[in-house]
């Protein structure tokens, strides 16, 4: 049974949302009125060396499933059912102690170190050439993305990486590369100029002065060697961090010539039981977009600059962060502990839905972004070492979005009943946006945040040409918490909404209480 047809007696119903249920959301779309393209880069992803995202996540030699490289093949055709792109790559904290030379050469030669970040052993069986070997196999949509250590090292290191990676031969490091079984360069095209340099929880954290001097030096080095790189420098950690806004103006003044992209992380979860917040969490999303905007722009005024700073939001996610610091510091050096293994609920796949929505609302400046992570550690993907993989609730929203969230971002307003919220103040029950494919066909997306009342949706159609409607995909439970396990690995999926029409160039659709929706239009 749907949540719309849900006969339990309805609880602590805010008095705004009973009257919402009498109003219509509406808006516009217009071929004329646009944000922009969609960057395929926008459905990336995030792999870093945190618990089990690499060991019996992606990589498990002896699984059943396990091919001759190690990786599990259940794993891979989800990863390519999710739709990822440009992938991260190793971290992340794990980045700023991370030394690339232990990754590489014979597995059996590779030395264990001291993962600091997250109180863990690492092994580097898995390294530069097998991420390498996991992105070719997903297939050529996945791009690597790679950060370099600047937290415990610095320029030289980051030009050794580059040349190993990426110089075809005749140097000393191309040699080794291919002397180590890699005959072709890894051809890595985005580089991230350290993470989280602003976190006092960083090893090797540093002021913006120092982080924008040391990111600024190695972005000159790393264009010596090829001037077509395009770089990430670190942004803020997130909005609420002290130094916010003067950190991404302090950097950017050492770097803005140098980079293409300021990075944004961010991450949102339920706190103190407040569910309404929750539900509203891409309005600081969007707050935290445009506030960055802002500044990247007021910077390239005071450059006199005609350039435009992109915006790369490679850590997005629901995650419980407040239970994460008692876990981690609870660990002695195991190897690939079960950390950060976040069980998604319903209420979260909207949620999560409703941040997808605010990244593509956002397409002409977001232009990379990667949902962190892509198995086990806050994933949509979890696995059992030797057992199977699975998805989880937010899987469905991205793959959907990563299917269908192709070619051209149009303008959407909305005109939708309200409800209060103790974060946000009044916020839109509806949160939406729309894509138009190049093939003219339309696809809406919608969350309703209403947790108890359906939401009518009207949306006039203006010149777009499309005349039916091909699908109305929903996922909502009547159950908010209902997740998917080991146990009920199918317990929520998507199902067909009915009732959806389109005629005389309006679109009528009831969004089922706290649902995340996709319209297809042809």
């Amino acid at each position: 049974m749907t949540a719309a047809h849900d006969p339990q007696p309805q609880r602590n119903v805010n008095p705004l949302i009973r009257k919402a249920h009498m109003r219509t959301a509406r808006f516009t779309l217009d071929p004329a009125f646009t944000v922009g393209e969609v960057n395929p880069r926008l459905f990336g992803s995030f792999v870093e060396h945190l618990g089990r995202c690499v060991y019996t996540g992606v990589f498990e030699p002896g699984h059943p499933t396990a091919d001759a490289d190690g990786i599990r093949q259940d794993v891979l055709d989800l990863v390519r059912e999710l739709g990822v792109t440009a992938i991260r790559y190793p971290g992340g904290n794990f980045v700023s102690g991370y030394k690339w030379e232990d990754s590489v050469g014979p597995v059996e030669d590779r030395p264990r170190r001291l993962d600091l970040a997250w109180r863990s052993t690492e092994t580097n069986r898995f390294g530069l050439s097998e991420y390498i070997a996991f992105l070719r196999k997903i297939g050529p949509q996945a791009e690597p993305m790679m950060a370099v250590n600047l937290g415990t090292r610095g320029v030289a290191e980051a030009l050794e990486l580059q040349e190993y990676a990426n110089h075809p031969a005749g140097t000393a490091l191309s040699d080794l590369r291919v002397e180590h079984g890699d005959k072709d360069p890894f051809g890595i095209r985005m580089w991230c100029l350290g993470n989280e340099m602003d976190g006092p929880w960083q090893t090797g954290h540093k002021t913006a002065e120092e982080y924008g001097r040391i990111a600024a030096e190695t972005a000159r080095a790393m264009r010596q060697i090829d001037p077509g790189v395009e770089l990430v420098a670190c942004g803020s950690s997130g909005q609420s961090m002290e130094t916010f806004a003067e950190w991404e103006a302090t950097v950017l003044k050492e770097t803005y010539d140098l980079v293409d992209y300021i990075s944004l992380h961010a991450y949102y979860e339920p706190l103190d039981g407040d569910v309404d917040s929750f539900l509203a969490s891409a309005v600081d999303m969007e707050s935290f977009i445009e506030n960055v905007v802002a500044t990247c722009d007021h910077v390239g005024a005071r450059l006199k600059s005609k350039k435009k700073i992109n915006l790369s939001f490679d850590e997005w996610n629901v995650w419980y962060l407040s239970r994460t610091e008692a876990q981690v510091s609870a660990l002695d050096w195991p190897e690939a502990p079960r950390l950060l293994e976040d069980n998604y609920s319903v209420t979260d796949a909207v949620v999560f839905g409703s941040l997808l929505i605010a990244l593509l609302r956002h397409a002409d400046r977001v232009t990379v972004a990667c949902l962190a992570q892509l198995v086990n550690v806050i994933a949509p993907i979890m696995t059992e070492p030797g057992g199977p993989a699975w998805r989880q609730t937010t899987f469905f929203p991205f793959s959907q979005a990563s299917r269908y969230g192709r070619g051209e971002v149009l303008d959407v307003r909305v005109d939708s009943p309200t409800y209060e919220t103790r974060k946000y103040g009044e916020t839109d029950l509806l949160h939406a946006t729309a894509v138009r494919a190049d093939d003219g066909s339309v696809t809406v997306f919608a969350v309703n945040r209403g947790r108890t009342a359906s939401l009518p949706l009207d949306v006039a159609l203006g010149g777009l040409g499309v005349t039916s409607v091909v699908e109305h995909s929903v996922l909502s439970d009547a159950d908010p918490d209902a997740r998917n396990t080991l146990a009920e690995p199918e317990r929520v999926t998507p199902h067909a909404a009915e009732g959806t029409t389109l005629a005389d160039g309006r679109l009528s659709a009831v969004l089922e209480p706290l649902s995340w929706n996709v319209i297809r239009l042809a």
